[in-house]
């Protein structure tokens, strides 16, 4: 088989350097951007603060975006081609191919408080276990999962100690550890299901009321019948009241059921929510402006541009080494401008993108009504604004906007649509929004059913199903009828 060369043409579609940094910014929230624009500073020195001078405007001649007519003298006489031969510089000094830094990296943060296990650890040592014992312990609090409870078998212990620290032991001896452990703090540690974490509480109460008595049976011998909510069987089997039976489930409700949840809820960082954007009403005008932290003030650095401005003024052939400062200078002033010029593209997508959908959902922002939420979807956003749906998703979903009735992420403003007897097209937002005022105002000693609350969305004037209704109900977060009721 012979070898040859053929010529072919073909036509590809490539985004560009700069169409991926603006993707990548568009898609950041503000906290995240402020981040992103200090690493860009540390990497590149010819990014700086502060609002651009007009004795800066040359800058533009490096990139092919603006007008000629609209530089300046001082760019026009300017030329890199002055300076540097490219016949002189081989390609690869001018091409680039290890890892971008507009890469996503993702870093692991460290905690530096004490650990779940590290507290059970600590309290380990206060009693008096020998070095077979101890490890014992200390392999079953590593065992324990984030709430605090022991999810793996007795047995599969036993093999896992036999294995992997040599120690040769029983599962009734291991069961005698557990019960320590669970003597532990918090209250409930230990446990190897819902029941026994209950009752581990329960039994380590001081006070040995009645209603604690009374909760303890309950749990130990009608636990099923508590999850279920079926009052009736307990009433009647216990043979007490509907108001010492109220008292009782006030008991188990103040019980903490995952303890291991409430020794690393201290240490866990408490995220503040920054809105991208700040709506106001005032006089039936709705005033929208981007949070200042979104539009900062960057320009190119002074320094660099004077040094440029002391090569253009030698007289003399510049040297290898000169060369290569130049090439330096022009690399990163063309990747400080393409950022500059992206952040501005980003504000200009960002503000184009929440006019439009704050102009449909005008009626809602106007008094706060949620009924007045009308259906929207990212089609109908990108083709107003004439940009891609991905442009669209991008923008709403990180993005948060203050208004006068609460901060929103913009894509809770999109909605599907129902229609109802009329014809009317409907958001599902303004039905999930009756659906919750109607289980708000039920009876919780009679819950409505969703069979129920079908059909009082169907009277209504809301042609919406069964399994519809099942499903908003999850969405918001709001159990089955059974688990609503109250005594």
């Amino acid at each position: 088989m012979s070898l040859k060369q053929t010529l072919s043409f073909k036509l590809q579609q490539k985004l560009s350097p700069q169409q991926i940094q603006l993707m990548k910014l568009l898609q950041l929230p503000t906290v995240a951007l402020e981040q992103r624009i200090k690493e860009e500073m540390e990497s590149n020195p010819a990014l700086d603060e502060g609002k651009e001078e007009e004795d800066d405007e040359f800058i533009n001649d490096l990139s092919d975006e603006y007008d000629a007519d609209d530089r300046s003298e001082a760019e026009k006489e300017f030329n890199f081609d002055d300076y540097i031969d490219d016949s002189d510089t081989p390609s690869y000094k001018l091409t680039a191919n290890n890892h971008s830094k507009d890469d996503e990296e993702k870093h692991i943060p460290l905690s530096v408080g004490a650990t779940f296990q590290e507290m059970l650890a600590s309290q380990i040592t206060l009693f008096n276990l020998d070095d077979d014992d101890h490890e014992i312990a200390l392999h079953i609090i590593g065992s324990l999962d984030d709430a605090g409870y022991l999810r793996r078998e007795i047995s599969a212990i036993v093999d896992d100690l036999a294995f992997t620290q040599n120690i040769i032991t029983d599962e009734k001896h291991i069961e005698k550890i557990v019960q320590l452990i669970q003597h532990l703090d918090p209250a409930g540690v230990g446990a190897r299901s819902l029941q026994e974490c209950l009752l581990i509480q329960l039994k380590r109460k001081k006070n040995h009321s009645l209603i604690t008595k009374n909760a303890q049976e309950i749990i130990e011998h009608f636990f099923e019948e508590f999850s279920k909510k079926h009052y009736a069987k307990i009433i009647e089997r216990l043979q007490i009241s509907e108001e010492d039976l109220r008292l009782v489930i006030d008991e188990i409700l103040k019980l903490n059921p995952k303890p291991g949840n409430s020794s690393t809820d201290n240490s866990k960082t408490v995220q503040h929510i920054v809105p991208d954007f700040l709506l106001t009403v005032e006089d039936g005008k709705i005033d929208i402006t981007l949070n200042g932290r979104n539009a900062p003030d960057l320009k190119v650095s002074r320094s660099y541009i004077e040094m440029i401005e002391g090569y253009k003024a030698q007289k003399d052939k510049p040297s290898k080494s000169q060369k290569d400062a130049l090439m330096f200078v022009k690399q990163k002033l063309d990747s400080a401008k393409w950022f500059i010029d992206a952040i501005k593209q980003r504000q200009h997508t960002l503000i184009l993108t929440v006019n439009a959908i704050v102009e449909r959902q005008k009626n809602y922002f106007l008094d706060g009504d949620e009924t007045q939420i009308v259906p929207m979807i990212l089609k109908d956003i990108a083709e107003e604004i004439e940009m891609d749906i991905s442009t669209v998703s991008r923008v709403v979903n990180s993005k948060y906007i203050q208004t006068p009735y609460g901060t929103f992420l913009l894509k809770t403003f999109f909605s599907e649509s129902l229609s109802t007897d009329s014809g009317e097209e409907v958001s599902s937002r303004e039905v999930k929004k009756i659906l919750q005022d109607a289980i708000e105002d039920e009876s919780k000693k009679k819950p409505l059913t969703d069979e129920k609350l079908s059909k009082l969305l169907n009277d209504k004037g809301y042609n919406i199903a069964r399994r519809t209704i099942a499903k908003y109900r999850e969405q918001l977060n709001i159990p089955v009828a059974r688990l609503r009721k109250e005594i």
